[in-house]
């Protein structure tokens, strides 16, 4: 299964297997760790650690992320993570986005872990399985891109964001409330790295690719746009 039909059946799991993975299942996620592209100018770090490396978390592995707390690094976070989130799914394994479980050791710049392993939780069998915002509530438009990004998890189930479509571009527009909760700024600032991430999937699935990505952000407004063209 691809990362962009993923999307569609992807769940928030909390039921796992104590078992751990094996040594070449991690490997090979530690690559495609390491491989994953970071936002222009992101440099996060990211570690797989073991359930006895962690505390609250019900699955036997979690991705650790550190990073500042500028919003284009919480951005990034959640771009980078989100590919991880679809990867892992797609593989037949469990995730979970996780902002309250922690490590046990924690350093100054940890932000959030997404845990993950084994499970016998079934994915998502259709979109009806979602309970999401409709389609124009976070979108300027309803188009195919629009209706996968709506999928997209995010903390509360909030969707802070705004998608607005234009030629060649597509701007995805920080739409949170509760700014003056900075525990809840900064889960909508990862948010808005998922919902980017799920947005560049959904329209290279529809024969665009990004160019660049642009963090942009002023007293007012927070915004992340990517620059398209058609592919040849």
């Amino acid at each position: 299964m691809t990362l962009y039909e993923t999307i569609f059946t992807r769940r928030s799991v909390r039921q796992y297997e104590k078992e751990p993975l094996d040594a070449v299942a991690l490997s090979e996620i530690e690559k495609y760790l390491e491989d994953a592209p970071q936002l222009a100018g992101q440099t996060a770090q990211f570690e797989i650690a073991s359930a006895d490396k962690l505390k609250g978390v019900a699955a036997p592995h979690a991705i650790l992320a550190y990073s500042d707390d500028s919003d284009a690094a919480l951005t990034n976070i959640g771009y980078v993570l989100q590919g991880v989130d679809l990867y892992l799914q797609s593989k037949g394994l469990g995730s979970l986005w996780m902002g309250q479980g922690k490590p046990v050791e924690r350093k100054p710049d940890y932000r959030i872990l997404l845990a993950f392993g084994k499970t016998s939780v079934p994915p998502r069998s259709s979109e009806n399985d979602f309970k999401r915002k409709a389609v124009l509530e976070t979108s300027n438009e309803d188009n195919a891109v629009a209706r996968a990004a709506r999928l997209a998890p995010s903390a509360a189930n909030f969707q802070p964001w705004k998608l607005h479509f234009a030629p060649g571009k597509v701007s995805v527009q920080y739409n949170g409330k509760g700014i003056g909760k900075l525990f809840a700024s900064k889960m909508q600032k990862i948010d808005l790295g998922i919902i980017l991430k799920t947005v560049e999937l959904a329209l290279e699935h529809e024969g665009k690719t990004v160019q660049s990505i642009t963090p942009k952000t002023s007293e007012q407004r927070f915004a992340i746009e990517p620059d398209l063209t058609a592919m040849h």
